[in-house]
């Protein structure tokens, strides 16, 4: 096969007819095995690990805490993993991971863009923890791809682990750009066949729009359920796999969260994982990432009445899946005759000493980063509010987005139109302190790795964004109490609208009318005091994910890009901050919207 050339030769699939290259020799034995008599085996599966090697919270700069009482990292993994190893076996299971791995924390920030791997060549703080606990195989999820081909194929070789990518093409020849599956050969005592056991990696095929400018032109992304089809075919008549299991960086609601209509209808569904299990035979088990949901599992009818178990084990290492098959050796063959799965929560463990120590150097390096103080901020402000009012936190954000392109199309055509910006709530619990303000805060306000754009759009289409926005708000009627628990996270196209798809705006006003039905709520909408001319052009600062269209924002998508250097907006903040050395309101926070109900402001 002609490799993406980018791609590591150690991952890269090589040829496709070369069996023997994807089959990974040598499991002698099966957990509860005895000559001529059942069998089990145990799968166990992570997903959205995002960064977290550690049970910790480098915007806050201490242990992680939620109000469920979750912990987090791979640290807490590990200790599960070897619990498990231990109860069923350890030659008797299997361990694999679903996909989004490098991406997520100030840590796994820090070595690709403070001080890359790809310029230190020093081993990844994912591939640190990762590695100790000899992972099967690992699914690329699609933010593998948000630092660039380079770094993930930096990362891909350090792990010792196959990453497998079915889906993942190289541009314009329909071949794998990675490996898109593993074999995995158990031994039984008294049995001289093996078990089978096939892995088959699927990742997002959202990546060709939210990392549009690293992977087009290198690679083009296949159809889950399409890929699947031809991949487990594979499995089943030509590797002869008594079990096939499916690491799917999808989801299962079958809902996708940019616009198909924006991208010719050429973007496959996103969350397909369920489709998967039900049009696609000869699966056994899904376990399935990217939704972040806990899901202990759920059997969903495929094409020809098998039974396919779908399972997730939610984020960041907070859960861990565990799959039960028992086999039994019928006509000649290994024959699933009975499926089980859960999750263990990783509260139930402390963390391991050997990941612990394995990523502690760079952990301290991290947490030393984050504490970095950048500004001093003359008052406190918060976001604890900020997905129901106007907050002078996320005014931040659109003040350096604001200026940045500003500055940027100085010059230019476009010098002369006003630029709006959009920003969301990402983290309710985000904050600057009055006085001293460091990075651990600006990222704790920004957690995303975004980066910035502007487009032109029209005035019309301002007041569409706006509308598409204002679908976060459950409807509340004239009269009605309003209660902030229930205000928010409206249910759209059977999803409840996270606060990251509730965009602010500014350089315009407006409210929104919480009384109304969603898509007729923005009202009074004025730019320098005048209602906004339909007709009139603006430039918008976005984040790249939002300009793919990626939340169902119409227009965007489509609107011409005139600004796309790369700049990653929380660095932007960060660097806004050290060179103006303060951090005030009165020179940046604008109340330019509010709920209203029928002309009352709600607040």
């Amino acid at each position: 096969m002609k490799q993406f050339p980018e791609i590591s030769r150690r991952q890269a699939l090589g040829g496709l007819s070369a069996t023997a290259a994807l089959a990974l020799a040598g499991w002698p034995g099966a957990a509860h095995a005895s000559p001529g008599g059942p069998v089990t085996i145990t799968v166990m599966g992570t997903s959205d690990l995002h960064g977290n090697c550690r049970n910790w919270n480098y915007f806050n700069d201490d242990v992680y805490k939620d109000s469920a009482g979750n912990h987090i990292g791979v640290a807490k993994v590990s200790s599960l993993v070897k619990q498990i190893r231990k109860d069923r076996g350890e030659k008797y299971t299997l361990l694999f991971d679903s996909g989004d791995t490098i991406q997520g924390t100030p840590l796994t920030t820090y070595y690709a863009k403070i001080k890359p791997i790809t310029e230190t060549g020093e081993l990844h703080p994912m591939a640190r923890a990762m590695n100790p606990l000899r992972y099967d195989a690992v699914t690329l999820g699609n933010h593998e791809f948000n630092y660039g081909i380079p770094l993930l194929n930096a990362w891909a070789e350090q792990m010792n682990a196959p990453v497998l990518g079915a889906n993942a093409l190289v541009h314009g020849t329909g071949k794998p750009a990675f490996r898109p599956y593993i074999v995995k050969r158990m031994r039984v005592p008294g049995q001289g066949r093996p078990i089978l056991v096939g892995v088959l990696g699927l990742t997002n095929p959202g990546s060709a729009v939210w990392d549009k400018d690293n992977v087009d032109g290198k690679l083009d992304f296949e159809d889950i359920v399409v890929s699947a089809r031809k991949w487990v075919k594979v499995l089943k008549d030509q590797e002869r796999c008594d079990v096939v299991v499916v690491t799917a960086h999808a989801g299962d609601d079958g809902f996708s969260s940019y616009l198909d209509v924006n991208n010719g209808g050429t973007i496959p569904v996103e969350n397909a994982s369920k489709l998967v299990a039900q049009q696609v035979p000869g699966i056994d088990v899904i376990i399935f990432g990217h939704a972040h949901k806990e899901e202990k599992g759920y059997l969903a009818s495929g094409p020809n009445g098998e039974q396919v178990l779908v399972c997730s084990p939610s984020k960041w290492g907070m859960r861990l899946a565990v799959v039960d098959l028992t086999l039994a050796w019928k006509r000649g063959r290994w024959t699933v005759t009975a499926k089980t799965s859960t999750t263990v929560n990783a509260n139930t463990v402390a963390e391991d000493p050997e990941i612990v120590a394995a990523v502690d150097a760079q952990h301290e390096v991290t947490k030393k980063y984050v504490n970095t103080v950048v500004a001093t901020s003359t008052e406190a402000m918060s976001a604890a509010e900020a997905t129901y009012k106007d907050a002078p936190i996320i005014d931040y954000i659109q003040y350096v987005q604001t200026k940045v392109v500003k500055e940027a199309i100085a010059g230019t055509e476009y010098a002369s139109l006003p630029i709006v910006s959009i920003a969301a709530p990402f983290s309710r619990t985000a904050a600057f302190p009055a006085g001293e303000v460091s990075i651990k805060n600006i990222a704790g306000l920004y957690i995303f790795d975004n980066t910035l754009m502007a487009k032109v759009i029209t005035g019309a289409q301002i007041k569409d964004y706006l509308e598409d926005s204002a679908d976060y708000f459950n409807t509340v009627p004239v009269g009605a109490p309003v209660d902030v628990a229930t205000l928010t996270n409206a249910v759209v196209n059977g999803q409840a609208t996270p606060d990251y798809n509730y965009d602010h705006m500014a350089g315009v006003s407006y409210d929104i009318d919480i009384s109304k039905p969603a898509g007729s709520r923005i009202v009074n909408l004025t730019f320098e005091g005048a209602p906004v001319d339909p007709a009139q052009r603006f430039v918008i600062a976005v984040n790249n994910y939002r300009a793919t269209g990626a939340g169902q924002f119409r227009h965007i998508a489509g609107a011409p890009t005139i600004y796309n250097k790369q700049v990653e907006i929380r660095q932007a903040m960060i660097d806004t901050a050290v060179a103006e050395g303060v951090i005030d309101p009165s020179t940046f926070a604008v109340s330019n919207w509010k709920l209203v109900r029928e002309g009352v402001p709600v607040f």
